[in-house]
């Protein structure tokens, strides 16, 4: 990746602003062309969104969307938008059991209506933010009651695949847990067992670091010095022992090559957490070295993994195909070396990868400060190859917002016309959500500001 060193997000605030322009008109507009009975939208196909039953983890994206494009427009048709169905949609994700991401669904809809009331954008109704902290509390203790526990006080929330998955997703969702923990909740158990929120949390992502990431340290014939922060998509255990059995993927290629996505979510989600734990300040109380120990661990794999990004997984301007290991990537040369071709015929870009890994650069650029200006200029070089076409969705009739968005290629799910070989030109929930919060980040940080989801 050839990293800008000039720019800075004042310089990209009209593109963000753009952006966010785009975003309001066909997040206004899809919301209402919407037929909730259909479930979520999840991808285009041939420009119009369509509904695809996996899990239902896109909704709240759907209205996240419409609640960021308030906060950086001011737009109150976008407000009563969002909030409307967040009330009227949104209560059975607090309540899922069969699913690992709450955070997906419901820190983008009740979080970020919390987070704009305490910020003062939105009026103070005190029902109203009791309202949103008890839907945090329950999706947060729901989340961490989907537990395998592991020796060594290890542990994971599992996935959808059962009891024996570790997705690295679960990184980014993890924002439940910690709002939840913020607010006061515990989980009861059996014999009214009061489960520390933070303390499963922390487990968490303990055991994710180990596991997930991989450091240059032989843990497997391909965890090669130059390859530390690549990362697995699943890592499998056996529920009876908590032995550790193997990774898995279910969206890469390989178990053995890092699909993009996965990357991106764990350069977030490590940022994000970190972000969230040092806000904690010192903990002086028993066992208060275990955070501290997370901390240190978590930035280890923030850094792995950023690096990975940079350095392995993107072509010279940034942007991701969906696989570093994609097994037609040769046929396109030194692809490393050059830049991003979403119209190639032989493997996908992901830009929604792209989008969610910019943030994560960004995120631990800021909390290096000085130190951290590389990969704040990734994250800003990034950023602006998304806020221009092909990626950035200009035709109205077109209903994404970030064009070039991959699902499940190994499945087949991304929709290809006729006339190509590999998917292109579509869109996706979370890549439209997450172009909307790397827009908003960078226009918070234009002007002094922050963002955070707590």
């Amino acid at each position: 990746m050839k990293i800008d060193r000039s720019l800075s997000a004042q310089a990209l605030l009209p593109s963000a602003q753009k952006a966010a322009a785009i975003g309001v008109e066909k997040s206004k507009a899809l919301i209402r062309r919407w037929d909730i009975s259909e479930g979520a939208p999840v991808l285009t196909v041939d420009g119009k969104y369509q509904a695809r039953n996996w899990t239902n983890w896109t909704q709240g994206f759907l209205y996240g969307n419409a609640i960021l494009g308030f906060d950086m427009t001011g737009d109150q048709d976008l407000l009563e938008l969002g909030r409307k169905h967040v009330i009227e949609d949104m209560a059975e994700h607090v309540t899922h059991i069969g699913v690992h991401d709450h955070g997906f669904n419901c820190i983008s809809t009740y979080g970020n209506l919390r987070r704009l009331m305490l910020e003062g954008r939105i009026a103070q109704d005190d029902w109203e933010l009791r309202f949103y902290d008890l839907a945090l509390k329950a999706s947060g203790s729901i989340q961490a009651a989907r537990w395998t526990g592991l020796p060594d006080s290890l542990g994971y929330i599992y996935s959808f695949n059962g009891s024996h998955s570790l997705f690295i997703d679960t990184i980014r969702t993890l924002r439940s847990c910690a709002l939840a923990h913020l607010l006061g909740q515990s989980l009861y158990g059996e014999q009214d067992c009061r489960i520390n929120l933070l303390d499963r949390l922390m487990a968490h992502l303990n055991t994710t670091v180990r596991y997930n990431i991989y450091y240059g340290e032989g843990r497997d014939r391909y965890d090669t010095p130059e390859l530390r922060g690549r990362t697995v998509h699943e890592a499998v255990f056996n529920p009876a022992s908590g032995a550790f059995r193997c990774p898995s993927t279910q969206q890469g290629y390989s178990p053995f090559s890092t699909w993009t996505r996965g990357l991106a979510w764990a350069m977030l989600g490590t940022t994000e957490q970190l972000e969230f734990l040092r806000s904690l300040g010192p903990d002086s109380s028993p066992g208060g070295e275990k955070r501290d120990e997370t901390v240190r661990l978590l930035e280890r794999a923030a850094t792995a993994v950023c690096d990975f990004y940079i350095t392995e997984a993107s072509a010279s301007d940034g942007i991701c195909y969906w696989d570093t290991g994609a097994p037609s990537l040769y046929r396109l040369g030194d692809w490393r070396a050059l830049e991003a071709d979403p119209f190639n015929s032989f493997e996908p870009v992901d830009a929604s990868a792209s989008a969610i890994a910019a943030q994560g650069l960004l995120r631990l650029g800021h909390m290096l400060g000085e130190q951290g200006r590389s990969y704040t200029a990734a994250g800003l070089t990034i950023a602006k190859r998304l806020f221009e076409e092909p990626y950035l969705s200009t035709q109205p009739d077109h209903e994404g917002i970030l064009l070039h968005s991959i699902y499940h290629h190994p499945n087949g799910w991304d929709y290809t016309c006729d006339a190509a070989r590999v998917p292109h030109g579509e869109s996706s929930m979370w890549g439209d959500y997450h172009l909307l919060e790397l827009a908003l980040l960078i226009v918070r940080i234009s002007q002094g500001l922050y963002y955070r989801f707590f």
